[in-house]
């Protein structure tokens, strides 16, 4: 017995949510599978707070980084680029699942979201470093954000030419950090910035209600409170997994054996994750499921702590830290996705409605 536990320990602090007998094979195999899955495509909109912004709430998008390209100076500084005279534009790379979301779907977001007929920057954006772009890395994301621009171009949406360039990347220049996520960190500076800007009236004014295609259903139903609340509302043990990036121990969790139908949301957000549906035992004593519920509320990205290779996954809203997934899960999928109970509020399956979460009671049905 003191081997057993001793081997449960380790895993424990080590392993996270690994299994034990391939730990090594699996954490290779999870960061080649994060590598197959994500693409990345590039886009300039004007500003990149914008940009970043509407592109982060798409489902099957994992990351959104501001930045620069299409100049010629190395390591250009924000006040470099938007003087003009670097010739870089301000632009962002979207990170991406092609399973989730296709490349042809991201271009119509794009399109969505921009003045595709000024030449001469975007919205109270002057210069032709806030001018639109579409920076394509291989021959068939040419292709395509071509046949899309014909596309609109034949639409009649718009009564002056399309002038979005379309421009082979070349380098990209992280932006600075105080920019990434402007719209989160600098909520208020940014509502008010982007309302001023005149951006949203006319995307309202040219697409009207089809504007609620391109975004997330979820987007603003579930959000993140402020640090201090959630320290007042969540226990120790659930703050340190969702905040902190901890794990609790195995076989003494809340949820790894329950087996009632329902769904599983993050415990900060409310956000829906799993599904009981997609439940099963992984024999690793913490909730294990083959798919998320709801592929857009979850993010994915490698973690190279504690000496090993990972894909963490967290909430998209919440930001809350979930857990793990590994490649050596059952079929239709063959994933494993590992999570902190800590990180999960369980929802009945006849408590759906009332706790507003009605729409999934259908999961259920004939069960």
């Amino acid at each position: 017995m003191a081997l057993l536990s001793w081997i449960l320990l380790f895993s424990f602090v080590v392993g996270g949510c690994q299994s034990s007998d391939e730990a090594q094979k699996t954490q290779m195999e999870s960061a080649s599978v994060e590598a197959a899955i994500v693409r990345v495509a590039t886009f300039a909109g004007g500003c990149f707070w914008c940009t970043e912004a509407d592109f982060e709430k798409v489902p099957g998008v994992v990351k959104v980084v501001s930045g620069y390209t299409g100049g010629s100076k190395e390591n250009p500084s924000y006040e470099e680029v938007s003087s003009g005279t670097t010739g870089h534009v301000e632009a962002v790379q979207v990170y991406y699942d092609p399973s989730k979301v296709t490349y042809e779907q991201l271009l119509d977001i794009f399109w969505k979201h921009i003045d595709p007929t000024d030449p001469g920057g975007q919205f109270v954006d002057r210069g032709a470093q806030y001018r639109s772009v579409i920076f394509f890395q291989d021959a068939e994301q040419k292709r395509l954000a071509e046949k899309s621009k014909q596309g609109l171009a034949g639409s009649g949406r718009f009564q002056k030419p399309i002038v979005t360039e379309f421009l082979p990347l070349g380098k990209f220049f992280e932006a600075e950090e105080y920019h990434q996520d402007y719209y989160k960190k600098h909520a208020v500076k940014y509502k008010f910035y982007r309302y001023n800007s005149g951006r949203d009236q006319f995307l309202s004014k040219v697409w009207g209600g089809k504007m609620k295609d391109t975004v997330s259903k979820t987007e603003s139903k579930y959000t993140k409170p402020d640090d201090a609340t959630l320290k007042k509302t969540l226990s120790p043990l659930q703050y340190k997994v969702t905040q902190h990036e901890g794990t609790e121990p195995p076989f003494q969790n809340e949820y790894w054996d329950n087996k009632k139908e329902g769904i599983y949301v993050d415990i900060v957000s409310g956000e829906p994750l799993f599904s009981s549906t997609d439940k099963y035992d992984s024999g690793t004593g913490w909730p294990s499921f083959t798919k998320p519920l709801e592929p857009g509320n979850i993010t994915e990205k490698q973690d190279r702590s504690l000496f090993m290779v990972r894909t963490e996954v967290k909430s998209k809203h919440g930001d809350s830290h979930l857990g793990d997934v590994f490649p050596d899960g059952p079929k239709p999928t063959g994933l494993r996705y590992c999570m902190n109970s800590a990180a999960l509020r369980f929802i009945p399956k006849e408590d759906l409605e009332k706790e507003g979460y009605g729409d999934y009671e259908k999961l259920f049905r004939g069960r």
